[in-house]
């Protein structure tokens, strides 16, 4: 079904509503602008597929308030960008949600899978990828698009209730909860512009006053992009805005002399970025910002991340995950730093399964030795097979 028109939205929310499952995707562009345009959304339940185009549809709140509906698990594959878009139309996330991407590593698939090994692993179809990098935003719709695009849905309720079986045999579905209630947070795609310089590439390369130079640089442009609705490097590079904080200019003549920046932004918003140094450098001392440096343990960084490693692929090896599931090599480098309070390594499932190893491990209560060629966790020089959580 292709719905190009306010009835025929409010003849397909009819039909959906009573749904227990909606899966949900979107195709979108952001190439030309700050904010994803978005383009169509998909919509299926066990017995309804349909996409939506929003270009024509000019009331999108019929569909919207079945996203709100409490009695429909929406379904979402690595739906982040989806949930982005949908919270600033929306002013909330579609709850409750479910994202086969995140469930599926818990089922033994590998970390980050396609939508299209999935649905041929769970579901036995293979999905064509022929319009992977299609525009869009340009119409009409050819019918291999709209059929391109109806896969991306139509497979996704019988996926979602395969991983939910699965999952709730192994009694793992409680291991996502804390995981989707994030990704139904709007906080979670809030964009705070006064941190946007810890994004900035080669950022760490200054001083702490340029830095704060730098966080005001980058807040204006974060505000500009957003106003403008452009992409932030045709405003200004990362290259430039370090630049820019390095020589921190207080005049037009010597911000015209900053490399790269563009003299069309230099005429509309120079007022604004020279007034952003002023205040750089007018920062006390002794609220400078800067980047944390990790706290080191005795020994080094490295060798213990590459010894909690060791555990974590123990542990995912008995649950049968994926070990990025548990934790990255980031997260493990800034838990052995001292990070543990923000870890998610500190709380939930993931402290149950291997976050408490971790701890023990670097509090010197337990080690790790190789018995039968296979890595064991134990008390210091009395190692015992490791057993199930």
């Amino acid at each position: 079904m292709y719905v190009r028109d306010d009835e025929g939205l409010r003849s397909l929310v009819g039909m959906m509503r009573g749904a227990d499952v909606l899966a949900v995707d979107t195709e979108f562009m952001r190439e030309r602008t700050y904010f994803a345009r978005l383009c169509l959304i998909q919509v299926a339940t066990d017995d309804v597929a349909a996409i939506v185009d929003p270009f024509v549809v000019k009331d999108l709140e019929p569909l919207f308030e079945l996203f709100r509906d409490p009695g429909i698990t929406k379904v979402f594959h690595a739906g982040s960008q989806d949930l982005e878009i949908l919270v600033r139309m929306m002013g909330e996330a579609p709850a409750p949600i479910f994202d086969t991407q995140v469930a599926a590593t818990l089922a033994g698939l590998p970390s980050q899978v396609g939508y299209q090994a999935l649905i041929k692993s769970l579901v036995g179809v293979e999905l064509g990828k022929a319009h992977t990098f299609t525009d869009w935003a340009r119409r009409p719709l050819s019918e291999d698009q709209i059929r391109y695009a109806l896969d991306d849905v139509v497979y996704m309720p019988k996926a979602y209730r395969v991983l939910h079986e699965q999952l709730s045999a192994a009694g793992r579905l409680a291991w996502l909860a804390e995981d989707f209630e994030r990704m139904a947070d709007p906080a979670t795609y809030e964009v705070r512009p006064e941190e946007q310089y810890r994004r900035v590439k080669r950022a760490s390369s200054l001083d702490r006053r340029s830095l704060a130079v730098l966080r005001e640089a980058a807040a204006w442009r974060e505000r500009e992009a957003q106003q403008r609705d452009v992409p932030k490097r045709w405003l200004v590079s990362d290259e430039s805005l370090v630049e820019l904080a390095r020589r921190a200019p207080l005049t037009p003549e010597a911000l015209a002399g900053v490399r790269g920046l563009n003299e069309q932004v230099a005429r509309r918003s120079g007022e604004d970025i020279i007034e952003g140094v002023r205040r750089g450098k007018s920062v006390p001392d002794d609220e400078l910002p800067r980047f944390e440096k990790r706290r080191r343990l005795e020994g080094e960084l490295d060798e213990l991340a590459d010894a909690m490693s060791a555990i974590v692929r123990v542990r995912a090896k008995q649950h049968g995950v994926a070990p990025t599931l548990f934790a990255t090599r980031d997260d493990l480098e800034r838990f052995a730093g001292g990070e543990r309070e923000v870890s998610p390594l500190s709380s939930g499932w993931r402290h149950a399964l291997v976050g408490a190893d971790l701890e023990a491990l670097l509090d010197g209560r337990i080690g790790l030795s190789v018995r039968d060629g296979r890595v064991v966790l134990g008390e210091p020089g009395k190692p015992l097979e490791a057993e199930d959580h």
